[in-house]
């Protein structure tokens, strides 16, 4: 070994492991997705039964498809679901109220 060089000793550090979770069986599976499709199926009939314009149709439909997109990744989209879909309703609501709103004072001058 040359004088001018250092001998550098190296550690490591402890070996990580991950938890593993296996997917549920096919058929496990099957009936928790037939389940939450009822699930979402019931809960957008009863918004669009309440939506005053056609044409909220298929925004209701793209809010309750986010939603059940963001409920799969959890462990438990069952739960999860109902309470993400109120909150995006909710979001969409007062979204569609600020557009009216703003629309409303744009086309009538005296308005705003």
């Amino acid at each position: 070994m040359k004088p001018d060089q250092t001998r550098l000793f190296t550690e490591f550090a402890p070996e990580t492991r991950f938890e593993l979770r296996p997917a549920p069986p096919a058929e496990l599976r099957a009936s928790v997705e037939h389940e939450f499709d009822r699930l979402k199926s019931q809960l957008l009939a009863e918004k669009l039964y309440l939506a005053s314009h056609a044409e909220l149709y298929a925004p209701l439909r793209r809010v309750a498809d986010e939603a059940a997109a963001v409920a799969w990744t959890s462990s438990f989209p069952l739960l999860l679901f109902p309470a993400l879909f109120e909150e995006k309703v909710a979001e969409f609501t007062l979204h569609v109220a600020r557009q009216k709103r703003i629309h409303a004072q744009t086309t009538d001058p005296i308005a705003a």
